[in-house]
């Protein structure tokens, strides 16, 4: 099964390089919420990350149109693009709303989540490191992930309730709110890549 033609890696040189790509875009996130000053720049930074996350997730597609035999099956290579398109569109989502909505300065929860999705994209891209290696024995790798998820759950739910006991302006409650579910989000999408892992090592482990 795993005896495919030398021009079949080019997937897995995709996946890498995809996966390579999240990674950058959840450490300049991290940076951006850590380090605020000229945030235009960071933003705009993130986005140029997006788009080329957008080109790795087409020639991903295109590639397998385009070959009749591939090394893992169509759908699982179709999930697993998609669900790294779908990490970095969240975390490009949520540097845009920092824009948006004229937030000055990232709040101490923001920089929690925002470290909390970095280290979850570095355990998707470690799983598809593992992918590479063909080393299916990924449990510790989405044990990992799923508490990742399960923290930037509790961490974005007390802040938000936090939010509405706190926070005199109802419009900075309803901004908040939305950047801590997009960043909730992102762990979600992290989690949702992980799960496309653990259904392709059960199938070829």
């Amino acid at each position: 099964m795993w005896g495919f033609m030398p021009t079949e890696t080019a997937f897995f040189d995709l996946f890498e390089q995809a996966s390579d790509n999240v990674v950058d875009a959840g450490q300049c996130l991290k940076n951006l919420m850590n380090n605020f000053e000229d945030s235009e720049k960071q933003i705009k930074h993130i986005k140029d990350l997006e788009h080329k996350g957008d080109a790795f997730t087409h020639d991903l597609i295109l590639k397998l149109n385009k070959t009749f035999i591939t090394p893992l099956d169509r759908e699982d290579i179709h999930a697993l693009a998609s669900s790294l398109d779908d990490i970095l569109d969240e975390i490009d989502a949520v540097a845009i709303l920092f824009r948006v909505f004229k937030i000055t300065r990232p709040t101490p929860t923001a920089c929690q989540l925002a470290g909390i999705l970095h280290e979850s994209a570095i355990e998707v891209g470690k799983g598809i490191s593992m992918l590479l290696e063909k080393n299916w024995d990924i449990k510790d790798c989405a044990i990992r992930v799923n508490s990742l998820e399960n923290e930037a759950d509790e961490v974005s739910r007390e802040a938000i309730s936090q939010l509405f006991e706190e926070e005199p302006d109802p419009k900075m409650v309803m901004k908040w709110k939305e950047i801590y579910e997009k960043f909730e989000i992102g762990t979600d999408c992290c989690e949702d890549a992980v799960n496309v892992l653990e259904r392709i090592a059960l199938k070829h482990g």
